[in-house]
């Protein structure tokens, strides 16, 4: 059974990792969080997930602001051959969660280790961090050692590495 906004709350608690959450309207989309967040201070973030021709996973978190290209991607985080956006089935069955939610913190629910995860270097040069916790209607912020470090508690190393930008 998948994890819960409760239960991930509480692992970060359990880990020593401080965050604050705020309760807002569901949000889908980066537009309509820029929309309706308010005023939560940190960089917000763009989550993607994807998979290769092996069928290789990937959830890919940079600032809502980056720019990606999906065509030159692959190369960069060693894929094979082109990405494509995994199905919804395939998040929900992975990671627990359905689409509108993806989040790095969607790595407690992989506990076959299944998915690479992969942040932006720009990324984790904010102070602080805003991912949905596992549900469209919150915005958990947290620093970005935090991130790594609970990453890291889920079996997940992070790959870090610039996702954004020319190649």
């Amino acid at each position: 059974m998948a994890a819960t906004t409760a239960d991930l709350l509480a692992t970060l608690d359990r880990l020593g990792i401080a965050t604050k959450t705020v309760t807002h309207p569901a949000l889908f989309t980066v537009e309509q969080s820029r929309a309706l967040r308010g005023e939560i201070p940190g960089v917000h973030t763009k989550n993607l997930f994807l998979k290769d021709r092996k069928d290789a996973l990937f959830l890919i978190t940079a600032e809502e602001d980056a720019v990606i290209d999906l065509k030159q991607l692959h190369a960069r985080i060693g894929a094979s051959g082109r990405l494509s956006f995994g199905r919804r089935e395939l998040l929900m069955e992975v990671l627990g969660i359905p689409a509108g939610a993806v989040t790095p913190f969607a790595a407690i629910n992989d506990a076959a280790g299944r998915v690479t995860v992969v942040l932006d270097t720009a990324l984790l040069a904010n102070r602080e961090i805003n991912c949905h916790p596992l549900t469209n209607t919150a915005t958990t912020t947290i620093r970005p050692a935090d991130l790594v470090a609970f990453l890291r508690a889920t079996d997940h190393e992070p790959v870090v590495l610039p996702v954004s930008g020319e190649l």
